[in-house]
């Protein structure tokens, strides 16, 4: 019979034997002075980016730990991010959630393809009126197609609360080509 239990002893008990183990790396925040130990190992499994960074290192014993600074991403940032890595990948933590903006730039950044997914998920299902202008505007750089449609879809729904706000007037001063594309997407629907 399977439980939870055995499942988590199976998927868990190599990351925590390696946790155990002394870590080879540091990662930093530009927001604190403090450090999250990692290892070259799992960071290179995870990210193509980090593989190649770290590559050379991987076998190679130093007396001193290099620390690695990921600017994007701020100390609370930074543990949900390393708590990821180190999971079964299955699903983002609260403290993840609560940074998913930063964490979903990392995960473009450093290459880590399904935790892009599971913050672009995320993300999606937190779209409402009230924040479907700053996720379509997120959405531009780098491009991506499904949440940039998810909150075109949610200002599409919400039209009239969102044309009315006081944010809408900002926007349209500082986006005028997404604008445009709201218009566009909002008429289309009106046909």
């Amino acid at each position: 019979m399977e439980t939870s239990e055995n499942k988590e002893l199976f998927l868990g008990g190599p990351l925590k034997v390696l946790k155990e183990q002394q870590a080879d790396v540091r990662l930093k925040s530009l927001s604190s002075e403090r450090d999250v130990a990692a290892h070259k190992l799992i960071l290179s499994a995870r990210s193509e980016v980090f593989k190649k960074f770290l590559q050379p290192d991987i076998c190679k014993a130093t007396s001193t730990l290099e620390t690695i600074t990921i600017s994007e991403l701020t100390h609370e940032g930074l543990l949900a991010f390393v708590d990821f890595i180190y999971s079964d990948g299955s699903k983002l933590n609260e403290l993840a959630k609560s940074h998913v903006m930063s964490i979903y730039r990392v995960a473009e950044k450093y290459k880590i393809p399904h935790l892009g997914d599971l913050c672009r998920n995320e993300i999606i299902s937190s779209l409402n009126s009230w924040n479907a202008l700053k996720f379509l505007e997120f959405a531009q750089v780098p491009y991506d197609y499904a949440l940039s449609n998810a909150a075109l879809a949610a200002i599409k729904n919400n039209k009239v609360t969102i044309s009315n706000s006081a944010e809408f007037k900002d926007f349209v001063v500082n986006h005028p080509n997404l604008t445009v594309e709201i218009v566009k997407a909002i008429s289309a629907k009106d046909k």
